[in-house]
C-alpha cells in the first residue's frame, strides 16, 4: 500500500505541476481567460452561468467530426452504454488528441467501467492540455477519494476552488473528505 501511495503522490504532484505550465488549448483562449477571471469574482448564481459558458467553450473542438464523436460518446454514457461511450470517445481522442474535453469525458467513461488506471491516465492528459479544467480536477478528486486517498482528493478539490470558488461538487466533496480525514492539513 505504501508503494502505491508513493506512486499516486508522484502522479498527483505531476498533475498539479502541469497546472503551472499551460499545455495546448483549443477554443477561443482570450474568451476563456476572460471567463476564468470572471468566475473567480462572481457570486454563486452568476458563477454557475459563467461555468456553463466555460464548459461550452471546452466542448468546442473545432472539428465537426470530433464534435459528433463527443456527442455520441456523451449520449452513450447517459444511456448507460459505457462500452459504446468508451469506443466513441477513444475514436475522438484518436481523431483530436489535443482536445482536452475528449480525454476528460473518456476518463469519466473509464471510471464508470471501473477501469481506474485508464481513467487516471486520461485525466492526466486532459489536465496537461487544459490545466484550468475544474471538472477534470473534480473527477480526479472523486477518483482519488474512491480509492481511499482522501488527502490527495482534498488537494484536488482545493485546486478546483482556486479556479471556481463556488463549484458545488468540489465544496460538497471537500466537506466529506474533511470529515474523513478530520480536517487535517496536508
Amino acid at each position: 500500500m505504501g508503494a502505491q501511495r508513493q506512486i499516486l503522490n508522484h502522479i498527483v504532484a505531476a498533475l498539479f505541476a502541469g497546472l503551472i505550465c499551460a499545455g495546448p488549448v483549443l477554443g477561443d483562449e482570450s474568451r476563456l481567460k476572460s471567463l476564468m477571471a470572471d468566475l473567480l469574482e462572481a457570486e454563486e448564481e452568476e458563477a454557475e452561468r459563467i461555468a456553463r459558458d466555460i464548459e461550452h467553450e471546452w466542448s468546442i473542438s473545432g472539428s465537426p467530426s470530433a464534435d459528433l464523436l463527443l456527442k455520441r460518446g456523451t449520449d452513450a454514457m447517459e444511456a448507460g452504454e459505457i462500452r459504446k461511450a468508451i469506443d466513441h470517445l477513444t475514436a475522438l481522442t484518436d481523431h483530436a488528441p489535443e482536445f482536452a474535453e475528449g480525454w476528460h469525458r473518456r476518463a469519466m467513461a473509464f471510471a464508470r467501467a471501473e477501469q481506474l488506471g485508464p481513467a487516471l491516465a486520461d485525466l492526466e492528459r486532459a489536465l496537461f492540455l487544459e490545466p484550468r479544467h475544474f471538472n477534470a480536477l473534480v473527477s480526479l478528486g472523486s477518483l482519488l477519494q474512491e480509492v481511499g486517498y482522501s488527502d490527495l482528493a482534498r488537494a484536488a478539490y482545493e485546486q478546483v476552488l482556486t479556479l471556481y470558488p463556488h463549484h458545488p461538487q468540489a465544496l460538497e466533496s471537500l466537506s466529506v473528505v474533511d470529515a474523513e480525514i478530520g480536517g487535517a492539513d496536508l
